[in-house]
């Protein structure tokens, strides 16, 4: 990453060299920084897609049991405060990590200094790094010069955070749920096949990680966007 540079990066957890972020329309690039703030579960990342939408699968089978007042059950195996705390320490991890190393970083003069850009476009740089970082993506905003020892840092330990510190969580559910006998479906069991499981499922996603990230992004692209429609640009 080289600060005045626009260099071709990925947008694929693969590797694959296909789009500048920073060079995209403020809302383009705010769309990619999204889906990864999502967790990569929308539409799918290798691996952390298919555990982050698992999390998100209890959450919502937890909610609707709350709803009901019954004790919510997925793929036959009732869920408990046990895995629902799993569950939620799993979601909190990349707020944790891309906001508040974000929010950090942009009052810290030692970060500020590698901005390439100010206003709400120097701030998606700041937010599309530790995203980025935390999801583990590889790309970034090549406005922003991170090769230096806090953003290295910084950056690292989102890294360990987006997948060590989510993986856990995890595994602990996993096991849990793995130790627990298969109970037969009743008239009370939400099926978790048809149309209203999938719609509780995405009105999950939208409330707990789109109502997450969007005030950031409202100060970032978003506010971009509504600037550069003004005839202002960063």
């Amino acid at each position: 990453m080289y600060k005045g540079v626009a260099v071709p990066v990925s947008l694929e957890p693969d590797g694959g060299v296909n789009a500048t972020p920073d060079s995209m329309m403020p809302l383009a690039g705010g769309v990619a920084m999204f889906l990864m703030q999502l967790g990569e579960i929308l539409p799918g990342g290798v691996g952390s897609g298919l555990y982050g939408i698992v999390v998100m699968s209890l959450i919502a089978v937890f909610a609707a049991g709350l709803m009901v007042g019954r004790t919510p059950e997925y793929l036959g195996k009732k869920i408990e405060a046990r895995e629902v705390k799993f569950a939620m320490l799993a979601v909190l991890i990349l707020p944790l990590s891309i906001l508040g190393f974000a929010s950090i970083a942009a009052v810290l003069p030692i970060a500020l200094t590698s901005l390439g850009n100010s206003g709400p476009h120097g701030l998606s740089e700041i937010l599309y790094a530790y995203t980025s970082a935390t999801a583990n993506n590889g790309s970034a905003f090549a406005g922003l010069s991170a090769n230096v020892p806090y953003w290295n840092t910084t950056l690292g330990v989102a890294m360990l955070l987006g997948r060590f510190g989510y993986v856990v969580p995890v595994l602990a559910i996993a096991g849990s749920i793995a130790a627990k006998p298969k109970l037969t479906p009743g008239p009370g069991t939400l099926p978790t096949h048809g149309p209203l499981f999938v719609g509780l499922l995405v009105g999950t996603v939208v409330i707990v990680s789109a109502l997450t990230f969007f005030p950031a992004l409202s100060l970032g692209p978003i506010l971009e966007h509504l600037l550069m429609g003004a005839g202002r640009t960063f």
